[in-house]
């Protein structure tokens, strides 16, 4: 009966491992780390405010470089070859991709992303500030506050003369908030020379790593009718807008929030004067989804609705952008929690684990089989709004956290995911 017990009680200790719900012995705290991230603080700060100020919308060629211009010079201290990087599609400021050679066994890959959703003018009418508690300014969390934070792990390896990876890239890209037009092919190819990825996107409130995302993707639905004038002849047009609203309402019975596929309306436009039937129409569904087959199911829905009109003599295209995948629960991710788990044990803190509908890269390292953590950037909310912010109080031991995590990596790499 012993043995049946100590066998009973060891199936269920891996049984809640696997679950994420035993915590891995704290790692102790590394003195020389920790006070490195608490030096640093006052320059990552002051570094971050002035990525901040400096406006950098997807598509703004001469914000991306402005960044670009600020970033570069300190990689290429600390010993790096920087290259940067034509982007994929028009319209979008050079990727820069940093590479670092090292004496041990890990090669990590870092992705940030400068971009962000604000367009051009915003940091004049609410530039960088902080309180007591919080920092706030567009993209200051989503996602320059982590991107600044890889930089500071960086030169804290530098600084303590760190050796211990066999390489570490870190790729600062410019249109992750549009679905990553202008990078997919480099992300590839730098996943094929990776071990791990580590996402510098921003931990979740209070202070959670995630463990998963959904898959996302934008579908356009784009009508054609025929222009007439509203007063003389309206009977003469074929009205696209109207028509739009009735592709609208053949796609309501998606759902538009949960924790599993969602789908909603956010662009929308038609016509272009108040006295002519509207000729064209256009609107955006974006879509997200933790099971990449929603996709699909999404598509032959909207282009089976496509094939019935309303408005005689319309005609409706359904096109989609490049897709992210989603990042799904899986063991490998588990793992790399733990040992974060394990790191900010040795500070006394607890780190939770969680999940969104936010896309990322992570996805697609996960998707090629390299495993991925994501959420390692401060802590940060309000995302995509005026009202984001950064958690000051988090800034110090993420910090030593990314840091601590980039060593182990480096001497422990993990295995690829099956």
């Amino acid at each position: 009966m012993g043995v049946r017990i100590d066998r009973f009680i060891g199936v269920a200790a891996v049984a809640l491992a696997a679950a994420g719900t035993v915590q891995a012995a704290p790692t102790a705290r590394d003195a020389r780390v920790w006070s490195a991230a608490q030096a640093a603080r006052p320059a990552q700060l002051q570094l971050l405010q002035q990525a901040v100020d400096i406006d950098s919308g997807t598509g703004d060629v001469e914000g991306g470089r402005k960044l670009a211009a600020l970033l570069i010079p300190r990689l290429q201290a600390l010993g790096m070859t920087v290259e940067t990087v034509a982007a994929e599609a028009p319209g979008l400021p050079e990727n820069i991709v940093a590479t670092l050679k090292g004496t041990g066994k890990g090669r990590i890959l870092l992705i940030g992303h400068i971009d962000t959703v604000f367009g051009p003018g915003t940091v004049a009418q609410r530039s960088f500030r902080m309180d007591a508690e919080k920092a706030y300014g567009p993209g200051v969390s989503d996602e320059k506050g982590g991107v600044i934070e890889g930089v500071y792990a960086l030169q804290i390896l530098h600084d303590l003369g760190f050796k211990g990876f066999k390489q570490i890239t870190f790729l600062i890209e410019t249109s992750e908030e549009r679905g990553s037009p202008g990078t997919q092919a480099l992300i590839h190819r730098l996943l094929t020379d990776a071990d791990v990825e580590l996402n510098l996107e921003p931990g979740d409130p209070p202070d959670a790593l995630t463990v998963w995302r959904k898959g996302s993707t934008t579908f356009h639905i784009d009508v054609k009718g025929r222009a007439a004038h509203a007063g003389i002849a309206p009977q003469d047009g074929r009205n696209a807008a109207v028509e739009l609203i009735h592709q609208l309402q053949g796609a309501d019975s998606l759902p538009r929030s949960g924790d599993g596929l969602t789908a909603n309306l956010t662009l929308m436009s038609a016509g272009t004067r108040n006295n002519t039937i509207p000729e064209n129409a256009q609107a955006q569904i974006n879509v997200r989804v933790r099971d990449k087959a929603d996709i699909e199911r999404v598509d032959q829905l909207l282009r089976k609705n496509a094939e019935t009109t309303a408005i005689p003599d319309t005609k409706v295209t359904i096109s989609r952008e490049p897709a992210y995948p989603p990042l799904p629960s899986n063991p490998a991710t588990d793992a790399l929690a733990g040992r974060a788990e394990a790191i900010y044990a040795g500070l006394g803190m607890k780190i939770g684990r969680a999940g969104n509908g936010g896309a990322s890269e992570s996805a697609m390292a996960a998707d090629a089989h390299v495993p991925a953590l994501d959420g390692l950037g401060p802590v940060g909310g309000g995302f995509h709004s005026d009202a984001e912010y950064l958690d000051l109080k988090s800034v110090t031991p993420r910090l030593y956290l990314l840091t601590k995590l980039i060593m182990e990596l480096g001497a422990n790499p993990p295995a690829p995911m099956k």
